[in-house]
């Protein structure tokens, strides 16, 4: 006697016995231990807590293209996430590391000047800077519904409130929470697996990697030329070099996984079995799927090139504000030197920090403007109101945005973005 799957879904999981005509349907609470036990008594597997997963595949005959899909399938996840209070120690860590980063942005300062220069700024500038920068988060949520469109076909204004949701989230909570965010905002709205959105975020991420290291090449002339005065500049040829084998290296990885997703499946899975325990494979399995199908879009080189472009217009419409942000203060560089000092303070933002990349933004700021001859106060001040102009906007609609669909930062959907 064989049972064999027929349908599973969301709501329940259908099992049909070989060669009779009657089924059996099980509601998810129930379907996980119930459903397994059930294939287990009628094909003569014994041990629950010991059954290999592509033994499991062999033995029922499953006619399933994608040997993963199995274990996408079959049961619903049985692990649970860890709580959000486990990862109290990342927070504190950040909150350290912000400390030592803003230690080192302030020290020498003299208070009265800095706050002479910010007095003394012509803020109306920060508008025109403000709407550029709200241009760029447009193409940002283009790009993303560029990127989700072998999955789902989503419009960009629909994107676009869940991508300043995003970005407010980054700004707020610890750890990047913000991009789980809006992935899982995404899952409720439009349907789309988490892990699939994350999939095209971490893409975001790479290709906004690999555009903040050109802007820092195409400026590593001029910047052999500087002072190095302020203790940050005389390793950043070296650090650009490291973080384009990086970012380049993790593309590398990305494009020939979303090129030959079977191959790469069938891998990932001889690895998934041997290192890692037994009660994690159909959740880590669940993911990996997922995350391959989020990875589509990258098997035409149009539209990796498509994505690059928009990547690079999406960074030069913020340095844009960086420039319209300088004209409310006493100094001028150029804006291939805003650039560079666009590609060095959003890669120092990938180290962890408090929320909101507090220190680690400004440090580098306030250094490379230093580099290039201006004062301390003006760097200063320069680099903290910018900051302010980059975090409070963004933060008070995404917060808007959130408030209108009606969700809060509850238990609920803290458990949701907890991977």
């Amino acid at each position: 006697m064989r049972f064999v799957p027929v349908n599973f879904c969301k709501t329940s999981c259908v099992i049909w016995q070989a060669n009779s005509s009657n089924s059996f349907e099980f509601p998810p609470a129930t379907s996980a231990m119930f459903f397994l036990q059930s294939l287990e008594i009628a094909n003569g597997i014994a041990d629950s807590d010991s059954f290999n997963l592509s033994d499991i595949a062999d033995n029922f005959n499953l006619l399933i293209p994608h040997r993963g899909l199995l274990y996408l399938f079959l049961l619903p996840p049985l692990v649970k996430s860890r709580p959000m209070q486990m990862k109290k120690w990342q927070f504190w860590l950040g909150v350290l590391i912000s400390i030592v980063f803003i230690w080192l942005s302030l020290s020498g300062l003299r208070l009265n000047d800095f706050w002479e220069t910010v007095q003394k700024a012509d803020y109306i500038w920060l508008i025109p800077g403000i709407g550029v920068y709200f241009v760029a988060v447009w193409i940002r949520a283009w790009r993303w519904h560029y990127l989700l469109a072998p999955i789902k076909k989503i419009p960009t204004k629909t994107m676009f409130p869940i991508t300043t949701i995003g970005y407010m989230g980054n700004n707020i909570y610890p750890a990047r929470a913000g991009e789980v965010l809006r992935a899982v905002i995404l899952k409720r709205k439009e349907g789309v697996p988490v892990s699939a959105s994350l999939a095209t975020i971490i893409v975001e991420r790479i290709f906004d990697g690999v555009v903040m290291l050109a802007f820092v090449f195409v400026n590593l002339p001029e910047l052999a030329k500087l002072t190095g005065a302020s203790g940050f500049v005389g390793n950043i040829q070296q650090v650009a070099v490291i973080g384009t084998g990086v970012f380049l290296g993790a593309l590398g990885i990305f494009l020939l996984a979303a090129m030959f997703p079977q191959v790469t499946a069938k891998n990932g899975l001889w690895i998934i079995e041997r290192i890692t325990p037994k009660r994690l494979h159909i959740k880590i399995i669940n993911i990996m799927n997922k995350f391959l199908d989020g990875l589509a879009s990258l098997r035409s080189p149009f539209n990796v090139l498509m994505v690059f472009f928009t990547s690079v217009v999406i960074w030069l419409l913020e340095t844009g504000k960086y420039w319209f942000v300088m004209h409310a203060f006493n100094f001028n560089v150029s804006f291939f030197a805003l650039m560079l000092m666009n590609g060095i303070v959003n890669l120092a933002t990938t180290i962890p920090s408090a929320p909101g990349y507090i220190g680690t933004f400004d440090a580098p700021g306030i250094a490379v403007l230093t580099a290039y001859g201006v004062d301390q106060a003006t760097a200063a001040g320069y680099t903290l109101t910018l900051h302010v102009a980059l975090w409070l906007p963004i933060t008070l609609l995404g917060a808007y945005y959130m408030a209108r669909e009606g969700l809060k930062w509850n238990d609920s959907l803290r458990e949701e973005t907890e991977i």
